[in-house]
């Protein structure tokens, strides 16, 4: 079959499974779960969507996550990895859609909590399903092996807990056969089956900062009793808005306190108070720098109201990095899929761990849009007049059109046949 059959016969393949391609990301996005808690999403992938024509299907890795190994029919080295997210988040979801999620979890740590997939991961699921039926069905003419990963806790795990790509990785997931390239993609607020690319960072450095502060507990109508640590908490979270003053404008950062913690009653004055937060560094090498300040803060704002202040930072994801070689070679792929769909994006601060992946094997990590837009006369995305316009992930009214899905399924068997093929290499 020549490479323009192969792509023709993966189109065709693609509009078959739209549909239930659709009915797949409609009930995951029903029955969201939380990191470290995507049990039955895990068992979805695993059971008949990705079982026929896959050589292996590994389960129980890092937690719930599941690989899926597609060996070609025709002998090739190369082995592309895939990638999707499939845990939620804790956000109560106010979409409109009638497919909404009503979950709530009752037992996580922290919790209870609403459960919604607010961020496309129901979607980035869907779609990786689909392309491992299509690439099945063509498998007689791949010279190589795919893996489709699929991977828990994307949005980061409760913090006495292990998982992630990080933990996948270090179990092994993608040492046999390793991979050549890794590719996935991220559904979002830009006009629907556009890709932006970006050439250096896609997304930020990324890391949680837990700041414990601790007083003496005492009854709240005797404050000078005891040592209150509220009030260096509020200060500390002041100060932390202007902390982007003490580094260069010209690298963005954010230090952002999200949660705060305590243990105690309204009329008690607390013995410990835990504010909770994130970083984030447009340039990664920043990070070290970065943490010196909350911290130096933290300290010595603690013992200016008498108390005392541990900081730690955990979880930290470094930025996914596109290098130009991958990018050039990914360009006539995309062209070929979406045609002038296609657009140099900004970069972002939020982060996202597949780059543990890329920074692992190269590769590429791209966005894809998913909601009501298009491109102004200068490139840059807007919202349709009369449209439901563009909603930020992580809000509770974030929405995906379902138009994109099936885009999504052939950027990802497109390049997985170039790549497989040799034509999507770096320096090609």
């Amino acid at each position: 079959m020549t490479d323009d059959g192969i792509h023709q016969e993966i189109d065709e393949r693609s509009a078959a499974v739209e549909s239930q391609v659709i009915a797949w990301r409609h009930h995951l996005h029903q029955h969201p779960e939380l990191s470290n808690r995507e049990a039955a999403t895990a068992e979805l992938i695993a059971d008949r969507p990705t079982a026929p024509g896959l050589d292996e299907v590994r389960t129980g890795i890092s937690g719930h996550g599941v690989v899926g190994v597609l060996r070609g029919g025709r002998p090739g080295e190369r082995v592309v990895a895939l990638r999707a997210d499939i845990d939620a988040l804790p956000v109560k979801e106010d979409s409109g859609e009638p497919f909404a999620s009503t979950v709530v979890d009752q037992d996580h740590p922290g919790g209870p909590f609403p459960v919604a997939h607010a961020c496309g991961h129901d979607g980035h699921t869907a779609m990786l399903l689909g392309a491992a039926n299509v690439l099945a069905g063509v498998r007689a003419e791949l010279p190589g092996t795919v893996l489709f990963v699929f991977q828990p806790a994307e949005e980061g795990a409760p913090v006495d807990e292990r998982s992630g790509a990080k933990e996948m990785l270090a179990e092994g997931a993608c040492d046999d056969p390793r991979p050549t390239m890794a590719f996935g993609m991220h559904l979002g607020p830009l006009p629907t089956g556009y890709v932006g690319y970006r050439v250096g960072n896609q997304f930020g450095a990324s890391c949680l900062i837990k700041i414990v502060l601790s007083g003496e507990q005492v009854h709240g109508s005797t404050p000078w009793m005891g040592v209150d640590p509220v009030p260096a908490a509020g200060s500390i979270m002041v100060g932390v808005g202007q902390l982007y003053r003490q580094v260069s404008a010209f690298d963005p950062i954010t230090v952002t306190i999200g949660h705060v913690e305590d243990v105690g009653r309204f009329n008690i004055v607390p013995g410990t108070v835990t504010p909770w937060g994130t970083i984030r560094c447009a340039a990664e090498e920043d990070m070290g720098e970065v943490q010196k300040r909350p911290t130096t803060l933290a300290e010595l704002t603690a013992a200016a109201y008498g108390c005392t202040a541990e900081v730690s930072y955990l979880q930290d994801v470094p930025a996914v990095h596109n290098r130009r070689e991958w990018v050039d070679a990914v360009l006539p792929t995309f062209e070929r899929v979406v045609g002038d769909r296609l657009f140099e994006s900004t970069p972002t601060l939020g982060y996202d761990d597949v780059s543990e992946f890329v920074n692992a094997y190269g590769g590429v990590y791209v966005m894809l849009g998913a909601q009501d837009g298009t491109l102004d006369g200068n490139g840059r995305p807007v919202p349709t007049p009369g449209g439901r316009g563009f909603v930020p992930n992580h809000d509770p009214k974030f929405y995906l059109e379902d138009a994109a899905l099936v885009t999504g399924v052939r950027l990802h068997c497109h390049v997985a046949v170039d790549h497989l093929n040799g034509d999507l290499l770096p320096g090609s």
